[in-house]
């Protein structure tokens, strides 16, 4: 992950008395929004076509609430913070983008998407293809909950569903990845469904979510300290990018301790032509951890070869908009 600098976008500030507001009837075709230094603003009601830019764009501002709005067709985010505080990004719909959200560099906290539907991945961004990316992003109040993602094969391109990046929560108030459902990924033979710990970071909680088919890693703790994994279920079928369902590796360089993998159901088919031997086409391969001399808190119960299937899953994720 890198930072870039900010192009030059569109900024549409509509005022009220009193509480701003961004609105629109309906409308199928609207521009881009880009705010700088905003606060006490909703936006609702928009679709918004981003082609070569960011549907919606913030930085330096807070409180604001993003909410039952259509961003598609996107070669960059469907919506992008910089340095921002108390944003809430609950019932949207996101499609056709570069990738979803991505919160930067948000030391102050509370950044909360929550209950939205996304749809297609197109990672056409050059570091970042993600539904959901917090990178840096730290303080009280940070979630990533009750979300459907999902990424069709053919029709997308993208790296993780989840991921924290250099983040830090509270002791005790993490920052929580609660209640989504994840399914589809790949080609991608990096990308996972959800990453914690990421470059480091502390006090981070992904529990009770649900994946299936995301990619070459279900999911997977890759460094950081007081990280917990817990109570979620993990499923895939074999593909040629799929690898290994639940991991734990230290790939930050720092230290990293107090890990927590338990009460996981896990039924992984790896695919993925390295884990195969003697002409076969798949195998189980349901956990991996490296040897550490910290090792993860409740390895032994996880339930792996686990009674699950697709159907954990809906056949229909996503709704219409």
């Amino acid at each position: 992950m890198r930072t870039f600098k900010l192009p030059i976008l569109f900024l549409i500030v509509l005022l009220t008395t009193g509480t701003q507001k961004l609105f629109a009837q309906k409308l199928k075709h609207n521009d881009p929004i880009f705010l700088n230094g905003v606060s006490n603003m909703t936006i609702s009601g928009y679709t918004i076509n981003g082609e070569a830019v960011d549907c919606i764009r913030l930085i330096d501002c807070k409180n604001i609430h993003i909410t039952n709005c259509r961003l598609i067709n996107s070669k960059r985010f469907g919506i992008y913070l910089y340095n921002c505080s108390n944003i809430l990004i609950d019932s949207n719909y996101i499609a056709k983008v570069g990738a979803g959200v991505f919160a930067q560099t948000c030391p102050l906290g509370q950044i909360r998407v929550n209950n939205n539907q996304m749809l297609n991945m197109l990672g056409t961004l050059p570091y970042n293809k993600d539904f959901v990316q917090f990178a840096e992003v730290s303080g009280p109040g940070n979630k990533i909950c009750y979300n459907k993602l999902e990424n069709i094969s053919g029709q997308s391109n993208p790296e993780d569903a989840i991921n924290l990046y250099k983040c830090n929560g509270l002791p005790d108030d993490p920052i929580t990845i609660t209640g989504n459902w994840i399914r589809g990924g790949g080609p991608s033979t990096t990308g996972s469904g959800i990453t914690v710990g990421d470059q480091g970071g502390s006090y981070q909680l992904a529990q009770d979510n649900i994946l299936v088919n995301t990619g070459f890693i279900g999911m997977q703790v890759a460094g950081g300290t007081y990280i917990r994994i817990i109570n979620n279920t993990i499923y895939s079928d074999a593909f040629p990018w799929s690898h290994l369902g639940l991991g734990y590796g230290n790939y930050s360089g720092k230290p990293s301790t107090n890990i927590t993998i338990k009460g996981n159901k896990v039924h992984w088919l790896a695919g993925w032509a390295h884990d195969q031997y003697k002409g076969s086409k798949s195998k189980e391969f349901d956990m991996y951890y490296h040897k550490m001399p910290s090792m993860p808190d409740g390895l032994n119960e996880n339930i792996f070869n686990a009674p699950i299937d697709p159907t954990i899953l809906p056949k229909e994720l996503i709704k219409a908009f």
